[in-house]
């Protein structure tokens, strides 16, 4: 059976990644909410233009218009098969709409956590520092640059650090992400679709996992 399989993990523990490399070797289509909107802004549809009213009005998009966006994009060929959610759902009321959504389209839900303790996921945001000529990215705790603070292509170019990368505002980040996501874990724990796997490894170790789960 298909399957539709939301990945979850807070900032810095490479769901985008690993989404990326499921897109890549085994073909499964990262459908991403962040992307969807992105495209909403430009799109020439009904849904498009509700989106960008309430865009342009300050709201925030309701749980059912992100639910007709994420039905409508999942209605396209390319997620006939099982795909990969990214960013959706967010709520316990978003999980209840996808189930819907999962009966209508005749497919399983299957959750999947990148679990990485708190402090590893501070370090990894904290200590991120990227080119800004060829947008290569460093950490000073588990990836430094031969020379403190240059580019190791680019001597002459001083390593920057995002504004949000900042350790109160990582801090917020992270807690924000707890408070948001624990009734989602919850959910899926509860309904025994819950699953983890060690986000502390090498990339293709943290894959490997996901794979035999997918």
């Amino acid at each position: 059976m298909s399957k539709i399989v939301v990945l979850i993990g807070a900032p810095g523990a490479g769901k985008g990644t690993q989404a990326r490399l499921l897109e890549e070797r085994r073909g499964i289509p990262q459908i991403s909410t962040g992307d969807m909107f992105r495209e909403m802004k430009s799109a020439n549809t009904p849904l498009a233009r509700e989106v960008q009213a309430i865009m342009a009005s300050g709201k925030l998009i309701s749980d059912d218009i992100t639910y007709k966006i994420v039905r409508e994009r999942t209605s396209m060929p390319d997620t006939a098969g099982t795909y990969l959610l990214d960013g959706y759902p967010r709520t316990a009321v978003q999980a209840e709409q996808l189930e819907e959504l999962a009966a209508e389209q005749g497919k399983e839900i299957q959750a999947i956590e990148i679990n990485v303790p708190g402090d590893e996921l501070f370090k990894r945001l904290t200590g991120r520092r990227s080119c800004p000529l060829c947008g290569e990215i460093y950490n000073i705790y588990s990836k430094p640059p031969a020379t403190e603070g240059v580019c190791d292509d680019h001597p002459n170019t001083q390593l920057e650090h995002r504004a949000d990368d900042s350790e109160e505002k990582v801090s917020v980040r992270l807690a924000t992400y707890d408070e948001l996501t624990k009734p989602l874990l919850d959910y899926y724990d509860r309904t025994g679709r819950l699953r983890k796997v060690d986000g502390t490894g090498e990339i293709d170790e943290i894959y490997s996992q996901l794979d035999k789960l997918v």
